[in-house]
């Protein structure tokens, strides 16, 4: 029986790996290597910013709130050159600065120098990202944008389910230093597969069609804005994102703070979340592909109010563990729909825009974030935060079930002037 399923298993994967060309299993292959630089030290940021520099969660806030707003510039003016310029190009210089800032971060001594470098690095440091997700675009057909995401971010937590527990158990023995030049050394490797092994994947331009300025490269951002659609759906995004990242930001000072959990704890809290996206992502995606998408960010918005609402109700780590495999299937319904939904969004020539304008809705969403929660942990009774954040996922969740049935994802459709006025009728 277990040879017959262990069969059945390899099948399934030589099938998925033939679905998808080389240069798509190149590009994961890499990603993985960057991220599990990556997973190392990013899951315990806010730990080693509060323990070095001695501040409380509301500069904190702050700290990340600035990084974040330097991170959308970023990422708009990356997205917009990765219209004009092509997709790896942006990917090598994303990298490489990185790799650079990684460095930086980690032997910086002063909190001021720290807080200062925090807008320079927020900027450069994933200029590249929009580049990447449009490249997958590029890559893959529409009817399999999905799967191809869920693969990526399979990738990702492959590397999230390693990276946490080998990076507390350095942090506590080694330092983080030693973490923050592994990073910067897998940024680099990625780089360098990159230039050697990918070709661009930038659609070119019919022979016949004028090529675009620069100025009008970044003025297309206007075009976005006027695409209604698929402004309500980054609002709505925008607002499921800041309860999310909490995960990446808050979560991990309160467990420390007010139930003993150390690093070594909230590694193996993160391994469950990674390893749950490692052996479910695909399969859950490919079910779910079948379903209205809308109705599917509503059920992972639903999924991450019960979960974070639990730690404000939860004592002992076991039950931690529980609320965050809750929050695990709801980032497994939410992310990939999300991606795959913005790439329908999209038309060719602007992907790269597409795509920044969606990553600006993660980066206002972990400025946000860890803001509002420094508030209100520095101010109020700690538990109060994961009340407020679980009514946050609610609210997202009926957003996306207002928008079911009258948003066709698609550049050239907008909101119906009904449901535009529906909105602005609930604000």
């Amino acid at each position: 029986m277990a040879i017959k399923a262990i069969d059945q298993l390899n099948k399934r994967v030589r099938g998925t790996i033939r679905e998808y060309n080389p240069t798509f299993w190149t590009l994961v292959s890499g990603s993985f290597v960057d991220h599990l630089g990556g997973a190392l030290i990013w899951p315990f940021f806010t730990l080693y910013v509060t323990a070095k520099f001695g501040v409380n969660m509301t500069t904190v806030g702050l700290l990340f709130g600035l990084y974040a707003v330097s991170d959308a510039i970023g990422g708009m003016i990356g997205g917009a050159l990765a219209d004009r310029f092509g997709r790896k190009l942006m990917m090598i210089i994303g990298l490489i600065f990185s790799a650079t800032t990684s460095v930086l971060m980690g032997v910086i001594g002063d909190f001021h120098w720290f807080f200062a470098a925090s807008l320079i690095i927020g900027t450069v440091a994933n200029i590249g990202h929009p580049a990447q997700n449009a490249m997958v675009s590029d890559l893959v057909e529409e009817e399999k944008r999905a799967s191809a995401y869920a693969i990526m971010r399979v990738a990702f937590n492959l590397a999230v389910t390693i990276g946490p527990a080998i990076g507390g158990l350095l942090a506590i023995r080694v330092g983080y230093l030693t973490l923050f030049l592994i990073d910067a050394v897998t940024s680099t490797l990625m780089a360098v597969v990159v230039l050697i092994m990918i070709p661009e994947t930038k659609p070119e331009a019919a022979p016949d069609e004028p090529k675009e300025s620069l100025t009008q490269t970044f003025a297309g951002y206007a075009r976005v804005l006027k695409h209604r659609a698929f402004v309500w759906f980054l609002v709505i995004g925008l607002l499921v994102t800041t309860v999310y990242i909490q995960m990446n930001t808050t979560l991990a000072v309160f467990l420390r703070d007010v139930h003993g959990v150390n690093e070594q704890g909230w590694g193996w809290i993160l391994t469950l979340n990674a390893a749950m996206v490692v052996v479910f992502q695909i399969g859950l995606t490919r079910r779910l592909e079948k379903y209205r998408p809308m109705i599917m960010l509503a059920l992972g918005s639903l999924l991450y109010a019960i979960g974070y609402a639990m730690y404000g109700f939860a004592n002992v780590y076991s039950l931690f563990l529980l609320a965050m495999a809750i929050i695990t299937l709801g980032e497994m319904v939410v992310v990939p729909v999300a991606q795959k939904m913005v790439a329908d969004f999209a038309p060719e020539e602007m992907r790269g825009r597409y795509m920044a304008a969606h990553g600006f809705t993660w980066t206002v969403g972990f400025a946000l974030a860890p803001m509002l929660a420094g508030l209100v942990m520095d101010n109020t009774n700690p538990l109060w935060l994961w009340y407020i954040v679980g009514a946050l996922g609610l609210i997202g969740a009926a957003g996306y079930l207002l928008l079911e049935g009258k948003v066709a994802p698609k550049a050239s459709e907008e909101m119906p002037v009904e449901l535009s006025e529906t909105v602005e009728a609930a604000g």
